[in-house]
């Protein structure tokens, strides 16, 4: 692992194709569609109070199926410092009561309630989108997503979106290898971003060339084992079951309701 901040794919992978759950057994086209519907009601929805409550659904979820809660509130660290540095600014401009003013170089800015508000709903909406992502990638197995893909994009954008996949675990294993290399010569991140940034820089460029030097590899090799350019799916995905179709259209009502009674749909 790089870090255990940044979401294990091997262990991803693992969950998906050796955990066995109610949620394991349901249909992939239900977890898809049902992705969409929360996407949709996280663009929607504004109200902290609903979202939060979303949010609770969906955590439900994931920990119902057997996916590892501790691993889940460090991977959460990634997507709420994307939220922080993309709304960090916006938050002192939103009009409300004031709450903490900061002085620099003649220039005050103010965090407003509303301000702060606004970066907790942005938090929320991104840690539901994650949450309910990684249940869908640990409940899904490889074949089945494969199935998926091939069916939704059309071809070659569904084997590049495949290839793409496989080869960053190969991207990702060499990452850590490097690092390892770097520490073993008495390297560290804090002290070479002060020191030694010159090796990190040398770091990054060589992942670069050595990953179009593996993807050369990986080309040859599956040429050379008869690969014409498609991959082989093995069985079908399941279809959904009556239940799934009724909790489908739930899901569909609920989203057109939330659309409805949105402000957005002026749009």
């Amino acid at each position: 692992m790089l870090s255990p901040h940044i979401p294990d794919l091997d262990l991803i992978t693992y969950y998906s194709e050796r955990k066995d759950s109610l949620f394991s057994r349901m249909s992939p086209w239900t977890k898809a569609c049902l992705l969409f519907c929360i996407v949709a009601l996280v663009t929607v929805i504004r109200d902290p109070a609903w979202l939060l409550g979303l949010y609770l659904i969906v955590l439900l979820l994931y920990l119902t199926a057997g996916l590892p809660a501790g691993k889940l509130v460090q991977w959460y660290a990634i997507p709420i410092l994307f939220v922080v540095s993309l709304a960090g600014l916006m938050i002192w401009s939103v009009p409300g009561t004031p709450l903490f003013a900061l002085t620099c170089c003649s220039i005050t800015l103010v965090l407003s309630d509303n301000g702060l508000l606004l970066l907790i709903t942005l938090v929320i909406k991104a840690i539901i989108t994650v949450t309910y992502s990684l249940f869908f990638l640990m409940t899904t197995r490889y074949r089945h997503f494969a199935g998926l893909i091939s069916r939704v994009f059309p071809a070659p954008i569904d084997q590049i979106f495949l290839l793409a996949y496989r080869f960053l675990f190969l991207t990702l294993a060499m990452t850590a290898s490097l690092l390892k290399s770097v520490r073993s010569r008495g390297g560290s991140l804090a002290r070479s971003l002060r020191v030694q940034g010159r090796l990190f820089a040398s770091v990054s460029a060589l992942v670069f060339i050595r990953s179009f030097e593996r993807g050369e590899r990986v080309d040859k090799a599956m040429s050379s084992r008869g690969f014409t350019g498609t991959y082989p799916l093995s069985g079908d995905v399941p279809l959904p079951g009556f239940p799934e179709y009724g909790l489908l259209v739930v899901s569909g009502a609920v989203v057109i309701a939330a659309v409805l009674a949105s402000p957005y749909r002026g749009w």
